[in-house]
């Protein structure tokens, strides 16, 4: 079904589409927690590049493989530290001798 080019352009056009769309509709107080599930989902995809870089089926889909292994780590990382700096916001801080507390 994908080998056609025309059917493929199709389907990512219209994913990048509904995914704009989707996004745009998130309120703001929503979207950091959901983007820090979502990119958990950036795990999945970096199994999906190895597979596609280390195919070696075609040089196109090794460096496409490579491209989305570099921006998907990116994103997993980028997560993570979002994540961190958002749950250390809620941190209770203490207070040392001397100080006074409020």
């Amino acid at each position: 079904m994908l080998d056609d080019p025309a059917v493929a352009l199709t389907v990512l056009v219209l994913s990048l589409f509904v995914g704009f769309e989707v996004i745009a509709k998130v309120p703001p107080l929503l979207h950091t927690p959901l983007m820090s599930g979502a990119n958990a989902i950036s795990g999945i995809t970096i199994v999906g590049a190895l597979l596609a870089a280390g195919s070696e089926e075609r040089t196109l889909s090794t460096v496409l493989g490579f491209v989305a292994i570099v921006v998907a780590t990116i994103n997993v990382v980028g997560g993570f530290l979002v994540t961190h700096r958002m749950l250390g916001m809620f941190r209770v801080k203490r207070v040392g001798p001397g100080k006074e507390g409020g």
